[in-house]
């Protein structure tokens, strides 16, 4: 039996959608008092409103990750609120398609920046807070796209992701003796809104490449970012967990074809 998280303090960079809003979803439900940042007031609203029922408290701020200054004011707004800082979920991404002949400084720069650098910026932001909680708790969202797998397209999207975990090796060193613990969930294909504006066709081929035969939800993700924030899970820093039903294993097609 896990230990109760009720009464904790929680920022997730880009919890009014997709996963976030899972992550956001799941540790409201364990009680703790969840922050979530989204670059729109209007999404930030409907997902406060969807999660009022939470045993923990769910309020949001508008925020540009990218932006040192921003990700100070939310860790400063949800430090006000709650009266402290015990855990950072940061997972704000986007995920933009370009073929590589396609590829500008902008599209790398925006990449880059929001999935990277906002990693950077929210964790630096939340040192000192973490530290005083006395048992901080980092969780990044990477992918298995770039770490472990590649797909056409997302080239500058994967190098992204795959930077996120060279940072968190070091960063977990580095956070150590101050009991703070950095770990990263690395998401398969997850129904968001994202994948479903990607059409049917493509999310039954998806569901096809994975063994489990089904596609993610949020709270899948949701459940693993949980865990890496309990007390339980605290002699455990720099590492990453696959959660993708399985995606990665097959050689082939046919390895799936011959279950």
């Amino acid at each position: 039996m896990f230990s109760s998280l009720q009464g904790r303090s929680a920022i997730v960079t880009g919890g009014s959608k997709g996963i976030g809003r899972g992550i956001a979803e799941t540790f409201a439900a364990a009680g703790v008092d969840v922050l979530i940042t989204g670059r729109t007031q209007a999404d930030i609203d409907s997902a406060v409103a969807a999660l009022a029922d939470a045993p923990g408290t769910v309020t949001g701020v508008t925020a540009d990750v990218t932006s040192q200054d921003d990700c100070r004011r939310v860790v400063e707004t949800a430090v006000q609120r709650h009266g402290g800082l015990d855990i950072v979920c940061a997972n704000a991404g986007i995920f933009p398609s370009a073929r590589i002949e396609d590829l500008n400084p902008e599209n790398l720069e925006e990449v880059l920046g929001v999935n990277f650098k906002g990693t950077v910026y929210i964790v630096q932001a939340a040192l000192s807070a973490l530290a005083a909680s006395g048992h901080g708790r980092i969780v990044i969202t990477s992918s298995i796209t770039g770490p472990i797998t590649g797909y056409p397209g997302w080239s500058h999207y994967g190098a992204s992701k795959a930077a996120q975990l060279g940072f968190l090796r070091t960063a977990a060193m580095e956070l150590a003796p101050r009991n703070i613990t950095i770990n990263a969930v690395l998401p398969g294909n997850i129904i968001t809104e994202g994948l479903v504006e990607m059409g049917q066709e493509y999310m039954d081929q998806m569901a096809a490449a994975v063994p489990a035969g089904r596609l993610g939800s949020v709270a899948d993700i949701g459940n693993a970012a949980l865990f890496f924030a309990t007390e339980e899970a605290g002699y455990i820093t720099g590492q990453s967990l696959v959660v993708d039903g399985g995606q990665i294993l097959p050689e082939s097609p046919a390895a799936i074809a011959e279950q």
